[in-house]
């Protein structure tokens, strides 16, 4: 059976109307930048979620302060954040990197990595965490030439700790030397 001419323009119309209802129905993220710029960089960009019409299903913001999926600045927030300063799940920074992976000059995380790194696993010249390997390092499980753990207090690891830890976080303890 064959519709009439009136039926199509009708369905088609209505096609139309579903279409572009779900058109504004589809996620949408954030996109904000500044006008402002330092050098080559906004001073501020926001890129979260996805971008439809750019045909992107993640942000990425790139500025002095970058926010987003993924994050690239001098301080860089997001789930993937590279920067100077970073806070994100993987973190990759300069100097400082806060994040579920950290990796920096100074990293905090629950996995760290850098020249002072701190979290639930940790490596670094300088080692604190529940699992800490490093040249000094301090933890339930520790590993490293100079020691302060459950098994172990080294004494140059004590001295260096009291000396250069911001609170009695390694000093204190059950173990002695051996």
């Amino acid at each position: 059976m064959q519709q009439r001419p009136e039926e199509l323009e009708r369905r088609i119309e209505e096609l139309e109307a579903q279409v572009d209802r779900l058109r504004r129905q589809r996620p949408r993220g954030i996109r904000k930048r500044s006008r402002v710029m330092i050098g080559a960089l906004p001073l501020y960009d926001i890129a979260l979620g996805p971008d439809p019409e750019g045909g992107r299903l993640r942000g990425h913001a790139k500025g002095v302060v970058a926010i987003g999926d993924v994050a690239t600045g001098v301080v860089a927030i997001g789930g993937v954040a590279v920067g100077l300063v970073s806070f994100g799940g993987l973190s990759l920074a300069f100097l400082v990197g806060i994040g579920g992976l950290a990796l920096g000059s100074v990293a905090l995380g629950g996995a760290a990595v850098g020249g002072i790194a701190a979290g639930g696993g940790a490596a670094g010249v300088v080692a604190v965490g529940g699992g800490a390997v490093g040249r000094y390092a301090c933890g339930g499980g520790a590993a490293g030439v100079h020691v302060v753990s459950e098994a172990r207090r080294d004494p140059e690891a004590v001295r260096f700790f009291r000396e250069h830890a911001p609170i009695p976080l390694c000093t204190e303890g059950r173990a002695r030397s051996r």
